[in-house]
């Protein structure tokens, strides 16, 4: 079956993921066997983003998110970081205008102070120019740590003197405050792990690893894995004679 088959399958037989999370490792590896500095498969990296941007809401995808940098990434080698975070200037200010003509709004989670100015007022400009968009929420965790974000949510809620919560109340005081949680998270490079990403969102998710660098991720890579996730039973603690009825 190819692309464009694929895609109309997909698109007839319904319950595409609402929200679709990625973890895109692999940047690195593709530039190492190609004997490209590290930063040529971060760059690929990014039109990759842009790839999955594009194709998301035309199958009805309406929360994207993305594990751009995390708070770990801060100890990688400084000419690297230094690197990233032009890139991420770069891509921001090139990418803006479609972002607003597409439709699509931008947010960001995690430690937005933490980064530096320059790309900072970049996105800040950017949150704030997308902010009316509705055909797609494109998420950038940036400076993002899972811990992180539980333990800034449990001060948020000690300074509020809240007596007494519930899940739903909780959710309210996380960076993703508003967001569905997401459906589907799609894993890229073969790694099973979730690296410290959106720790409490992730409690019901679909997990999909795929072997794919995320630099060769592929429209068609992200049909074959929502096929894969509408395989699947979502059954949240219930029996399968329960989720029938």
């Amino acid at each position: 079956m190819d692309e464009s088959e694929l895609k109309r399958t997909i698109l007839a037989a319904g319950g595409v993921p609402q929200h679709i999370a990625f973890i895109m490792d692999g940047n690195g590896r593709w530039a190492r066997q190609r004997g490209l500095p590290r930063i040529a498969g971060h760059r690929q990296g990014v039109r990759t983003v842009r790839k999955m941007v594009e194709t998301g809401p035309e199958i009805g995808v309406e929360v994207m998110t993305f594990y751009t940098f995390s708070a770990e990434n801060w100890r990688r080698p400084r000419p690297e970081v230094t690197a990233l975070m032009q890139l991420l200037l770069e891509s921001i200010n090139r990418e803006l205008e479609d972002l607003k003509r597409n439709g699509v709004s931008l947010r960001v989670i995690g430690d937005l102070d933490s980064l530096p100015r320059k790309p900072r007022k970049a996105l800040e400009r950017a949150i704030v120019e997308t902010a009316d968009n509705r055909r797609l929420i494109l998420v950038l965790a940036l400076s993002y740590s899972g811990r992180r974000e539980i333990i800034q949510a449990v001060n948020r809620i000690i300074r509020a003197e809240v007596e007494s919560i519930d899940e739903g109340e909780f959710s309210r005081y996380l960076d993703t405050s508003g967001l569905p949680d997401p459906d589907l998270l799609i894993r890229t490079s073969g790694e099973f792990r979730l690296s410290n990403f959106l720790l409490y969102q992730l409690a019901y998710t679909e997990i999909v690893v795929t072997e794919r660098l995320w630099p060769d991720f592929s429209p068609r890579d992200l049909f074959e894995c929502i096929a894969i996730y509408k395989q699947r039973e979502r059954r949240f603690g219930k029996t399968s004679e329960q989720v029938a009825r």
